[in-house]
């Protein structure tokens, strides 16, 4: 017997029935987003592996543990993109989308890390996001935050909470990871093996750990809001206006440093409690200094990512997910020259009524049979078309969810019919 294959551990098949939920959020999504300004981007899910390593940063997880990483024919190091801000910023610098422009940018798809697979975190997965450029003040970081915000209302979620720091520009960050060094070396071995790892690195990423046995050691850590420089502090306090303005609810985490490098400046999360261990469903922030860190010229940038695996668990965790549209009308073909004239007039309707959702009967079998799928489809109508319809020219449209008469109409007519009983309903 031949083996089976079967879909890579961490990675998943989304099938038929579950796809309604996820254009429930692409098509909220974009519609959001669009309206926003925004414009859609696509990337390839390939690139080159120094583009992360230059913009995640060497001595992150991702970059250590987590990435995709292959030489190709040609000997280059290639990797399948582990996020996307990355390649949006490479797209915007090849392209000439960024110099001396502002410009706001969506995109969305398929993301890939090498992580123990668990409920919402999956080896393959996919993230919708938005990157903002050439805006340096805090009010596109408060846009970026108030369209998330939007965006769960328009879904109808609930328990999903703000959380917001700052990491201060370049000079207060460095001046602060001297004052954490320096405490952390005095508590040295209370430290774990990748915390100890991570002192001459990148110490910021300790208070990011998740081991229990350090937390009242990074609780008592010096906060780096107290380092902070003047413009910093002001760039953060005009933020937290702007959305006490807008009474849009947060909390100020000081232990929110994000696991990227490139960051600076404001940060942000969303989180919820209802998702067990993965509970961040969005996270972005300020980067000013990517672009030209990939080779661009210096330009302020914003965004966020979202995670949809986590978002479809919420969905339908909550009871949100939309009902899908069934077949408003299922072609009922039985007998010869059926399917002849049948499909000819299914595609009528379909010319004069593009957004019909018309399913043709394939595949035979007896009229019974067929009308059994009929109303299993969900469809609110049966066209009708047999050997004795055929003969006289005519379609008998049946209700299938109303207790209303049977219509025979001319096949003539049978387009001008169908937008009479749209109208209708």
């Amino acid at each position: 017997m031949t083996t089976q294959i079967k879909v890579i551990r961490g990675m998943h098949d989304i099938l038929p029935d579950n796809m309604d939920v996820w254009y429930q959020l692409e098509d909220t999504w974009r519609r959001l987003v669009e309206g926003y300004g925004y414009r859609h981007i696509r990337t390839p899910i390939v690139e080159k592996t120094s583009l992360f390593h230059r913009s995640i940063g060497e001595v992150t997880d991702i970059v250590e543990k987590e990435m995709y990483s292959f030489a190709d024919r040609n000997g280059d190091s290639l990797s399948l993109r582990p996020e996307g801000t990355a390649s949006v910023v490479r797209a915007g610098i090849e392209h000439g989308l960024l110099v001396n422009q502002q410009q706001r940018l969506w995109y969305g798809g398929a993301m890939f890390r090498h992580e123990r697979p668990q409920k919402g975190r999956y080896r393959q997965f996919h993230q919708l996001g938005a990157e903002a450029f050439g805006m340096p003040g805090p009010d596109i970081e408060a846009e970026l935050m108030l369209m998330a915000a939007r965006f769960w209302k328009l879904l109808g979620l609930e328990d999903i909470e703000l959380q917001v720091n700052t990491l201060g520009s370049a000079h207060s960050r460095t001046h602060y990871k001297g004052v954490l060094v320096a405490y952390l070396l005095d508590h040295k071995d209370q430290l774990d093996e990748d915390s100890q790892r991570r002192l001459d690195s990148n110490p910021l990423r300790i208070l990011d750990s998740k081991n229990p046995d350090m937390q009242g050691l990074i609780e008592a850590a010096p906060k780096l809001s107290d380092h902070l420089d003047q413009e910093s502090s002001e760039h953060f306090a005009a933020l937290l206006e702007i959305l006490d303005h807008n009474q849009l609810a947060y909390s100020v985490n000081p232990r929110l440093v994000r696991g990227l490098d490139y960051y600076s400046h404001t940060v942000f999360e969303w989180v919820t409690e209802s998702l067990g261990a993965q509970g961040t469903v969005c996270a972005g922030g300020r980067y000013d200094m990517l672009v030209e860190q990939l080779g661009g010229k210096p330009t302020s940038a914003a965004g966020f990512a979202l995670g949809l695996e986590r978002l479809v668990s919420m969905l339908q965790d909550q009871d949100k997910v939309a009902a899908a549209p069934g077949n408003q009308i299922y072609f009922v073909m039985a007998g010869a020259d059926s399917a002849k004239v049948g499909h000819q007039l299914a595609e009528q309707i379909r010319d004069a009524i593009p957004n019909i959702r018309l399913q043709a009967h394939c595949g035979g079998g007896s009229f019974k049979s067929q009308m059994k799928k009929a109303d299993k489809s969900g469809a609110d109508l049966a066209l009708i078309l047999g050997e004795n319809e055929i003969n006289k020219s005519t379609v008998n449209i049946k209700y299938l969810r109303q207790q209303r008469d049977q219509i025979e109409v001319e096949q003539s007519q049978l387009v001008d019919k169908i937008k009479q009983l749209q109208d209708e309903s």
